[in-house]
């Protein structure tokens, strides 16, 4: 009885000095992150049976030591930390596209409006130097800020294009450490009877926690408990102890962006669609390019764009003080179209606006199907403008959205695969700037002046003079002279090469032969070689009227006021919005995109937190649970020690009666 005395005392001994040390590992890592309650899982050790008597019991024994561990939980914070870094990350950069839009002292609308001022006040004194010099600085003030923000964008896009390496690099430096402690794992609970090695399973799973912060995760335990991981929408990063590698790669698409690129086996990297790497850090990164930086570029320089070409189509209508006409006040960009990297084809494609009004802010793609045709989509919503099977050679060039895409010459042949990135108005404010620098040069002046001869007899006056694109082909070279005649009461005199058309104030219109007289109606508008005039009244026989060529306009201010007015004129989106309408709408869409974003950061980063708390609560060290079992251990290793000193004493009792 003493020896099972002694040896049951023992294996209490030895189980209380087990759960005092898991205790005491567990009070020492109370604060360490990532670390789970680990318990000590105490059994008897059955009885032994004495004839006629019973079982006595053999003590106790510890089976294994566990950790506390919820993998629902676990996997709700993964997922819940992924969606919380990404928007972080998100409301991070779109914060500063928020501040330089908004800035009201730094923005375009108030510089945009100190430009039309400027053009309103060259409208009052064309004469004035100094009002034209007004003018000129203020466009230059404006095309400086438009290209200031273009520049910025621009960096925040190389700021990205940073962050996503260095994201990449700290991504595999995860992946290599999941791998090599999937393979510890492994390796420890084979030699360890299939104990599981509890600290380096909290490791895993903490660098499976921090890993989500930089992108979304998925974690599938295969056999033997090694974790397989994969990223964004299935993307492989971890298989067992093997890890494969991220590498930041410029894009095959569009080389101003670094994408991102998986490493295989071979060594070939495999560019991966931004689409597909959602969550955490690089998540957010990628969103905030595609979503907010493009649209902010594109749509400051369909601004630009607008601005620049329907300004000038005016501009070019007028005449400065030397007489001259045609010029453009402003440089103007032009489409770009990329050609994806990795196309078989030699096939090149060009793009010219076709009416600027009609500019989106989205980029599209032409991507060239099995058939060999081109499926052309826009990448704002996805549409597809091409017809089902997409057009054919025979289609180009292809009119759309304000834009005309034609194939290069000599055209090339594309392959099944290809394709090509059409970016219409990406570099429109980069590219801004102003051509007129000499207060001479500004065409204020309208290009034609109109007049009734003193002698005439009749009450008929012209006016109404307008020009437009036609007449920068055939400028007139001389005074045009029209005589009314009572008999017939038609105008004749009109340029012999020049057919005339007629509208009437009803807005009939009748178009005559080059040189032929035409119908005199009181109101009606006469237009020719791009010119229109209207006459009124009544003129009397062999009244005559003179159209001829401005060859001053020093203090014509004309053109000048035709200009100013295009600051109310619809000339964007379909004609639907103002330059400053434009802006308007920007400022705000990014505005409440940055609101949404930071609100909907608040709500993540509250459900983190309360994931977390549920977390720790299950599974994390409760400081005052293990003084308490610390106390209970340390009672169980006095008492057991005191069972093994009475089996010592009852032993030694028993060798005195011998």
């Amino acid at each position: 009885m003493s020896n099972s005395l002694f040896y049951t005392g023992l294996s209490g001994l030895n189980v209380a000095q087990g759960a005092l040390v898991t205790t005491g590992h567990n009070t020492a890592n109370v604060n360490t992150p990532g670390y789970r309650r680990q318990t000590a899982n105490i059994s008897s050790s059955g009885g032994t049976l004495k004839p006629n008597v019973g079982f006595f019991g053999n003590g106790s024994h510890v089976d294994s030591v566990t950790r506390s561990y919820d993998r629902f939980l676990a996997t709700q914070l993964t997922e819940a930390q992924a969606s919380n870094e990404a928007l972080t990350t998100y409301s991070s950069q779109i914060g500063q596209v928020d501040d330089m839009l908004a800035n009201q002292t730094s923005g375009l609308a108030p510089l945009m409006q100190n430009f039309f001022a400027g053009v309103q006040g060259v409208a009052n004194v064309p004469a004035d130097s100094a009002a034209r010099q007004q003018m000129i600085n203020a466009a230059q003030s404006m095309t400086n800020q438009f290209r200031s923000m273009s520049q910025h964008l621009t960096d925040l896009n190389s700021g990205v294009n940073q962050q996503i390496g260095i994201n990449a690099d700290h991504i595999n430096v995860y992946a290599d450490q999941i791998a090599s402690i999937n393979k510890q794992i492994a390796l420890l609970s084979g030699t360890g009877g299939g104990q599981p090695p509890n600290d380096l399973l909290d490791q895993r799973d903490q660098l499976v926690t921090d890993l989500s912060k930089l992108i979304g995760t998925k974690v599938v335990v295969q056999d033997g408990g090694q974790y397989n991981v994969f990223i964004g929408n299935g993307q492989t990063l971890v298989l067992g102890n093997v890890a494969y590698q991220l590498k930041a790669v410029t894009s095959a698409v569009d080389p101003t962006r670094t994408s991102v690129a998986v490493v295989g086996a071979s060594g070939t990297a495999i560019e991966v669609k931004d689409s597909s790497l959602t969550g955490g850090a690089l998540g957010g990164l990628l969103q905030f390019r595609n979503d907010t930086l493009t649209v902010a570029q594109n749509s400051i320089g369909r601004m630009a764009i607008a601005l620049s070409d329907t300004f000038n189509a005016q501009h070019k209508l007028g005449v400065d003080l030397n007489g001259a006409l045609g010029q453009n006040f402003f440089t103007q960009s032009s489409p770009s179209v990329l050609s994806n990297g990795m196309n078989q084809g030699n096939l090149l494609l060009d793009a010219t606006f076709s009416n600027t009004a009609q500019l989106t802010i989205s980029d599209y793609t032409v991507e060239v199907n099995a058939g060999g045709n081109y499926v052309l989509t826009r990448l704002s919503d996805k549409q597809v403008l091409s017809p089902a099977g997409g057009y054919t050679n025979a289609n180009f060039p292809l009119t759309f959205d304000g834009i005309t895409l034609s194939q290069v010459i000599p055209v090339g042949a594309a392959q099944p695969g290809d394709s090509f990135l059409i970016q219409p108005t990406n570099s429109g404010a980069r590219n801004l700037d102003v051509l007129v620098t000499d207060v001479a040069q500004v065409e204020a002046a309208a290009p034609i002046v109109t007049g009734n001869v003193s002698s005439n007899k009749g009450s008929g006056v012209i006016g109404g003079s307008s020009v437009n694109a036609a007449y920068l082909a055939t400028p007139l070279a001389g005074a045009v002279t029209l005589s009314y005649a009572t008999a017939t009461t038609t105008l004749s005199g009109f340029p012999a090469l020049s057919p005339v058309t007629v509208t009437l104030p009803n807005g009939t219109a009748t178009t005559y032969a080059a040189g032929a007289p035409v119908p005199y109606t009181s109101g009606a508008a006469i237009s020719f070689d791009g010119i229109t005039v209207t006459l009124s009244g009544a003129p009397a026989n062999g009244d005559t009227f003179t159209i001829a060529p401005n060859a001053g306009g020093v203090s014509d201010g004309r053109n000048a006021l035709l200009l100013g007015a295009l600051e109310g004129q619809k000339t964007i989106g379909g004609s639907t919005a103002t330059f400053n309408d434009a802006y308007a709408q920007l400022v705000s869409n990014i505005g409440n995109k940055t609101r949404q974003v930071d609100i909907a950061n608040a709500a993540q980063t509250s459900l983190v937190a309360q994931i977390r708390f549920a977390d720790q609560s299950a599974t994390g060290v409760n400081q005052d649970e293990e003084t308490a079992n610390l106390l209970i251990f340390q009672q169980m290793y006095q008492a057991n020690a005191k069972v093994i000193q009475t089996a010592s004493t009852i032993f030694d009792a028993v060798l005195a009666l011998r």
